[in-house]
């Protein structure tokens, strides 16, 4: 294997440079326009007559079409283009915001998060895989991840500004909106329309990739695989209970999880006042993803706690993270709830890399794609389930009530953990 040599911008050849410049530009502009919507769509839905059964209900539509969809087209980047798959997902969205826009019946918005959901799968790792190809041409023996760092970044500027930006807008220009006959929700949904269709336009012109052979047969391939990635995933988990039962537990994890990072702005929104609501929503929403990549940074040094075992760590933070979750649940003030989701937020961050590093143990490079297919499998299974569960248990009862039901499943997930430690250990000896 060559050896890769360290990065350094200012040395990069200039195509290189513009390759990654242009990708950061990408970055940003998707995630802006994703973001200017993910602070407040359970509020917008909520402005819309939804109940929190029917907002679990939306969601678990977005978790299930993306795992049925992911597995038949995660091989059509690599068979007709990385840049015409990206330009379908585009679309995709385009149609999810503006059926979002045109209604209120909860039948077609059901509709709308099934193309977020397909938009999602087209979307999945489709652009990385060009940036990383057209890098290592463009300066073969560069090492990739720190220009991957780079992009990283942007990525998650773009969605923190959209956060912020998409709750500031209802509050800004929702009274107009309002008196036009719209939603103060629809305000930041117009504005994601029209920044998507510049997502559009630079990917159309800005996103060099030579055409591929035409393969009319890749998308009919990708769904007749299907069942044989399923049976292999299965059979992969089977030989490997070390793999089985920490999928199991991440299963449990996301059903505990995911209901909190969907329904929070429903919990929080009475806490304020009605005129700065959204903004706080959205500026709450950036700190949030902020929380999770500090979270993962803490990641190694916490492991150094446990001396590298992972599935200690992994059993601690959950244990941990059910305790933030019903603390966070007890909130009933602004500032308090505020101090207890960003530290909620990091011990999410904290709990993926240890799962990753077991994960990726487990199998040889020859598995590894199959490896993740199951995993994205199980993880958008469990999202839905958990959603629906719990996102009932709000509805009849209460959201405190419901999230406490959800720390359960955690402390669940961390007895599997404990259970992982003794079979590691027995491993070992």
């Amino acid at each position: 294997m060559a050896t890769e040599t360290a990065f350094s911008f200012s040395a990069l050849p200039a195509s290189a440079q513009r390759h990654i410049r242009v990708f950061q530009i990408h970055q940003f502009l998707d995630r802006f326009a994703m973001g200017l919507t993910v602070a407040i769509v359970a509020l917008a839905l909520t402005d819309r007559g939804m109940d929190l059964f029917q907002i679990s209900l939306l969601f678990g539509v977005y978790s299930i079409t993306t795992m049925t969809m992911e597995l038949p087209f995660g091989g059509l980047a690599d068979c007709i283009g990385r840049k015409p798959v990206f330009l379908t997902a585009i679309i995709a969205s385009l149609i999810s915001l503006a059926l979002f826009l045109s209604t209120g019946d909860f039948y077609v918005l059901a509709l709308s998060f099934a193309f977020i959901g397909f938009g999602r799968a087209l979307r999945s790792g489709t652009l990385d895989a060009w940036f990383v190809e057209t890098f290592k041409a463009a300066a073969p023996s560069v090492d990739v991840q720190p220009a991957l760092a780079k992009a990283q970044s942007a990525n998650a500027i773009g969605l923190a500004i959209g956060a912020i930006l998409g709750g500031l807008l209802p509050d800004i220009l929702g009274p107009y909106a309002q008196g036009l006959g719209f939603s103060a929700y629809d305000v930041s949904y117009a504005a994601s329309f029209i920044v998507m269709f510049g997502v559009f336009a630079f990917t159309k012109t800005a996103i060099i990739e030579p055409p591929r052979p035409k393969s009319t047969g890749a998308l009919k391939h990708g769904f007749a695989n299907v069942p044989l990635v399923i049976k292999d995933a299965g059979l992969l988990a089977l030989k490997h209970p070390t793999l089985s039962l920490l999928l199991a537990a991440l299963a449990f994890f996301i059903m505990a999880t995911n209901p909190v990072e969907v329904l929070w702005p429903t919990f929080a929104k009475p806490m304020l006042e009605d005129t700065y609501a959204n903004t706080a929503i959205g500026a709450l929403t950036a700190t949030y993803f902020f929380a999770i990549a500090f979270g993962a940074s803490l990641s190694p040094h916490v492991s150094k706690l446990f001396k590298r075992h992972h599935a200690k760590t992994l059993a601690a933070s959950f244990t941990c993270l059910a305790a933030v979750q019903i603390i966070l649940a007890l909130q009933g003030h602004i500032l308090a709830f505020a101090a207890v989701f960003i530290l909620y937020s990091i011990c999410l961050g904290i709990c993926e890399t240890p799962a990753s590093s077991i994960l990726h143990r487990c199998v040889e490079d020859h598995q590894r794609s199959t490896l993740l297919s199951l995993r994205s499998l199980i993880q958008q299974l469990g999202a839905a389930l958990g959603l629906l569960l719990v996102g009932s248990v709000a509805e009849v009862h209460s959201t405190p009530v419901a999230w406490s039901l959800g720390a359960v499943f955690l402390l669940l997930a961390a007895v599997l953990c404990l259970v992982l430690v003794k079979r590691v250990t027995t491993q070992r000896q």
